[in-house]
């Protein structure tokens, strides 16, 4: 053999060598190269060489596999582009039977990127066949992967093999596997976008109602989303003979799975079917899936309510929102479950601008004052976040007078817990209703929490501090919060000069150096001769805190004199501090 020889056949001989390696990545490594040995090799050399090669050796772990799957569908131009791509076909097929479901769903989401790049011709010579070879497999792991091998290749083959993969795809419908079942119940819906219509409603839907009614809650819930896509397809009549009976069936399932799943999809259901049904048959199902036995399926239909009343025909909308929607929103707003509440609570205040004000005022407001005054922080915490949708319909006057009251009490409830999850949403609170709304009704509520008695209140009240004026502004700071904080520290009482001393390290992220030096800066260097040691090492964290932001000329003349004199303090902790701060100094 010539040295050029030996050369050529170099990057194929190193690829055998490391695929047989033992270590797992360095095989990984390997194949994530193969584009790079491809174009060592050249289009000949990678067609007849390297994927013979690759066709032959599927045998690896997991990961290696599913890298080749991977790379593989990358490969047309490596092959010689879209006339040679059907060479691809043979490895990836043989990674569509592996058992390994994440090998075989990206063998199968290459083999779909290929058929893209067939011809007509290439279609029916060689992807056609593999579809049926996957379809008749002894495995089960073919006949799943086959099924989403039919959309991608039906639309561009001739009639009588469209004929043909219609059957096949039969086969994979009334399969004795629930895998392969469940498989073709996830397929269906793209299937049948690309089939004629009148073959549709002869040969996919009559294998829809087969899958619809099968006897694995986890095959019929997966026809659930194939039906929706089928309702896209036809007319309305064609929808309530062909198709409702078994929506109908999905809403009163014995598997709360099933139901679960109609109601996580009801909005697109009510997109895809007209008018009529919505008002002849969803109003009905729907009412029932926010009464239904399980939490999870009322909790996700109760997520739908805000849109499923948007969408309902003009002619109905406010007499089903009365009628069957309200009754059903009132026991919900009681439900023994949590996430039942809190996701009524996250779209309950969009039914506002639905109803309009008269009814929002007689009907909903009571219920937003029952869940603002919930045990659970996550459903006051939806109520509290949407209120800017209430407050657009029924104006802040209204608002005030209803739902304030109960924030307020809720911000001096005697458990901290409830008073810490109301200073938690108070930046959020504070937003949507805006500064004057704010100042006039719940500034002092917010300075109030300063002084509280409980630690963990003092410190989230600060941090409210810093969040409000991140949202109102250094002007407003100056002009309503930094003298009434400031003043703090002539309290009495050690534990309010030192939430002054907090207060001031997490307003300063927010404040410009000269308001630092004007305003705070003195008040932190008095409190630098308190008679508690704790408040005087506090002195110096907040002074090597604040260091940083400051000038430098700032810092020596006014900082580092107070650091100095605490670093001379008869305490040891205000010691240590004070030469920890004074090293930002130098």
């Amino acid at each position: 053999m010539s040295a050029g020889e030996d050369d050529s056949l170099y990057p194929i001989a190193v690829l055998i060598d490391e695929l047989r390696n033992e270590d797992v990545q360095l095989r990984l490594n390997s194949i994530k190269k193969l584009s790079t040995i491809a174009l060592a090799l050249g289009i000949e050399r990678t067609r007849s060489e390297l994927i013979p090669f690759l066709t032959d050796t599927i045998e690896d772990e997991d990961e290696v596999l599913w890298a080749l799957a991977e790379q593989l569908g990358n490969f047309i131009p490596l092959v010689g582009g879209p006339d040679y791509a059907s060479c691809l076909l043979a490895p990836l097929e043989n990674l569509a039977t592996v058992e390994e479901t994440v090998v075989r769903e990206k063998a199968t989401e290459s083999l779909r990127m290929i058929a893209t790049e067939h011809s007509p011709a290439d279609l029916e010579k060689h992807f056609a066949p593999l579809v049926k070879r996957l379809t008749q497999g002894d495995w089960f792991t073919s006949r799943t992967s086959a099924c989403g091998l039919f959309a991608c290749c039906y639309a561009n083959v001739s009639t009588s093999l469209k004929a043909e993969l219609r059957q096949l795809f039969k086969m994979l419908v009334t399969d004795d596997t629930p895998m392969v079942r469940r498989a073709a119940a996830g397929k269906i819906g793209e299937f049948a976008k690309v089939v004629e219509v009148e073959f549709v409603k002869s040969d996919i839907i009559p294998l829809f109602n087969q899958l619809a009614g099968d006897e694995q809650d986890s095959v019929r819930l997966l026809a659930v989303d194939a039906g929706i896509v089928m309702a896209g397809l036809l007319s309305e009549a064609e929808i309530e003979q062909l198709l409702l009976p078994q929506f109908r069936n999905a809403a009163s399932d014995k598997s709360w799975r099933v139901r679960f799943m109609i109601s996580d999809k009801f909005n697109e259901l009510q997109k895809a079917v007209g008018p009529t049904i919505i008002k002849n048959h969803l109003v009905f199902h729907f009412t029932g899936l926010l009464k239904d036995i399980e939490a999870e399926v009322r909790a996700s239909a109760a997520n739908k309510i805000k849109d499923f009343c948007t969408n309902l025909p003009a002619d109905i909308q406010e007499t089903v929102i009365m009628q069957n929607i309200l009754p059903a929103v009132k026991d919900l707003v009681c439900d023994s479950n949590q996430h039942v509440k809190a996701a009524l609570a996250s779209v309950i205040m969009g039914l506002s601008p639905i109803m309009g004000k008269d009814n929002t005022i007689q009907h909903l407001l009571p219920l937003f004052l029952i869940q603002l005054k919930d045990e659970h922080s996550d459903v006051r915490l939806n109520i509290i976040s949407n209120l800017d949708s209430v407050n657009k319909v029924i104006g802040i006057h209204q608002l005030s007078q209803s739902l304030l009251p109960a924030i307020v009490e809720l911000a001096e409830d005697p458990k901290w817990r409830v008073r810490l999850a109301i200073i938690e949403h108070m930046p959020l609170l504070a937003e949507q209703l805006g500064q004057e709304f704010f100042d006039e009704k719940l500034n002092a509520l917010t300075m109030s929490w300063l002084v509280d008695g409980v630690a963990a209140i003092r410190q989230a009240a600060t941090q409210n501090l810093r969040n409000l004026v991140a949202i109102f502004g250094i002007a407003w700071a100056q002009n309503t919060i930094i003298s009434k904080v400031l003043s703090m520290a002539r309290d009495t009482n050690y534990l309010h000069r030192m939430t002054t001393l907090f207060a001031i390290n997490v307003l300063a992220e927010v404040c410009p150096p000269d308001v630092i030096a004007k305003f705070m800066i003195p008040v932190v260097a008095n409190l630098a001769g308190d008679p508690v040691p704790n408040v005087r090492f506090n002195v110096a964290k907040t002074m090597a805190k604040i260091t940083p932001l400051l000038d430098t000329t700032i810092v020596q003349s006014q900082v580092k004199p107070c650091l100095d004199k605490l670093h001379q303090d008869a305490d040891l902790d205000v010691k240590y501090f004070a030469s920890e701060a004074l090293i930002l100094c130098h």
